[in-house]
């Protein structure tokens, strides 16, 4: 593994394990237990480590399992699920790039209609596959979509 991730999350994990905390430590294992079997396979699939790129992925779809976690716990009424998903939420985004806001996705959404000249839901794909490349790891795919589908749905 390279070192930029691996080093952080291998330093805060030996602060968790000395500082007892419990979120910290199990999320921090978690996530390199992933990110080692991941490399393992993608070894044995291509001969090669995980890129940089490749760990900040994990690391963003982690997070999305935490989000939509969070998400189904609230409707089940489960607070104290919840609470221990958004813990190890604030931990995993230790080690995301900063995050783009709405505002700026929108503005990238905008500029991604004009590019493709869409104007039509039935757009969405070339609008899509134009945009995701420069947001990922920067912003939740439903978000860029769901601004998507609201600014071609005023041109329908």
């Amino acid at each position: 593994m390279p070192e930029e991730v691996e080093g952080k999350i291998k330093e805060e994990l030996n602060v968790a394990i000395k500082g007892n905390d419990e979120i910290a430590r199990s999320t921090l294992r978690m996530l390199l237990a992933v990110m080692i079997n991941k490399e393992k396979e993608k070894n044995y699939k291509e001969d090669r480590s995980l890129t940089e790129e490749e760990r900040i992925d994990i690391i963003f779809s982690e997070a999305k399992k935490r989000r939509e976690a969070i998400i189904e716990y609230e409707k089940g009424n489960r607070q104290d699920l919840a609470d221990k998903e958004k813990a190890e939420l604030e931990v995993l985004q230790k080690y995301l790039p900063e995050q783009l806001s709405e505002e700026e996705v929108k503005d990238l959404v905008i500029q991604a209609v004009k590019e493709t000249g869409a104007e039509t839901m039935q757009d969405i794909g070339k609008v899509m596959g134009s945009l995701m490349p420069k947001v990922k790891g920067k912003a939740d795919g439903s978000l860029v979509s769901k601004i998507v589908k609201e600014l071609l749905n005023k041109n329908d």
